[in-house]
């Protein structure tokens, strides 16, 4: 067995089962039967780095603590896909809606799920252009740490600029030139005000802090209902009132919480 193929270890359904209760527990993501193959293909790689034999014998080792093994397991096993002004009516609705109520007094809007940060990059445009009060900050949250290492390099390749305005284009992205062509990298006066935290939706959330806005988009699909109402109870400790959630056009809570209102498609506020 040792000398087989990394590549054509097979996952026993009984293997497969304990990191589908792992990533549970720790999560809350209900990964379905359907997800095997990619369980098997994101984590054969570690099997290779450690030599091991079996999806077994990986599993073990990361519950070991001390190696952080589980965090890059976590890692590799949560969905991060995302890009600049997706789902662009809620962006609309942020600069159209909640920016022209903000007279006075400093401002925060988190991005849950913040994968490699081109939501809260996203943010941060649209209020540089549009806040009417000088003292606001994003905080963006993920619980893959690998994902909030690269939102906070700021760098992403320049096929990610095709959802970006041309306005915004020009004065907050920067063209990468020699070594870094064919990238380019937020510009300094957003990065400055962005903030990147490793932490977890299930967890106590209160070091966060309180919000105005909070997004959480394309997150909930992944729970179970208990799981949706945690998350989403969590969430509203940290809501000001008067506060707006937003999460993805396919998601809705109805019947989550009666802590928020419907005020447009996707879009609720936090009863006072």
């Amino acid at each position: 067995m040792i000398g087989q193929s990394i590549d054509h270890i097979v996952m026993a359904d009984s293997e497969f089962a304990l990191f589908q209760k792992m990533l549970y527990d720790i999560t809350g993501i209900n990964m379905t039967g359907a997800k095997k193959t990619l369980v098997t293909g994101r984590l054969a790689k570690r099997l290779r780095h450690y030599g091991l034999a079996s999806y077994a014998d990986y599993f073990h080792l990361l519950k070991k603590e001390e190696n952080g093994e589980q965090q890059m397991a976590i890692d590799l096993l949560t969905t991060n896909e995302t890009y600049f002004f997706r789902e662009s009516k809620h962006f609309d609705f942020l600069r159209e809606v909640i920016l022209p109520k903000w007279k006075t007094g400093a401002r925060r809007i988190w991005s849950a799920a913040s994968s490699s940060g081109e939501e809260a990059y996203t943010l941060s445009m649209v209020l540089s252009a549009h806040c009417l009060v000088n003292e606001w900050a994003i905080v963006g949250t993920d619980i893959c740490t690998e994902v909030i290492d690269k939102a906070r390099l700021a760098q992403y390749p320049i096929e990610r600029t095709d959802n970006i305005p041309s306005a915004y284009l020009k004065k907050y992205c920067l063209k990468g030139v020699g070594s870094q062509e064919g990238t380019f990298i937020i510009a300094n006066e957003l990065r400055s005000r962005v903030d990147f935290v490793h932490a977890n939706l299930k967890s106590d959330l209160t070091r966060l802090g309180s919000f105005d806005v909070i997004f959480l988009r394309n997150v909930l699909i992944y729970f179970d209902i208990p799981t949706k109402k945690h998350v989403i109870e969590n969430l509203c400790k940290q809501l000001k009132p008067g506060g707006f959630l937003i999460v993805g056009h396919s998601e809705s809570l109805h019947g989550i919480t009666n802590d928020l209102k419907a005020v447009a498609p996707a879009v609720y506020e936090k009863i006072c």
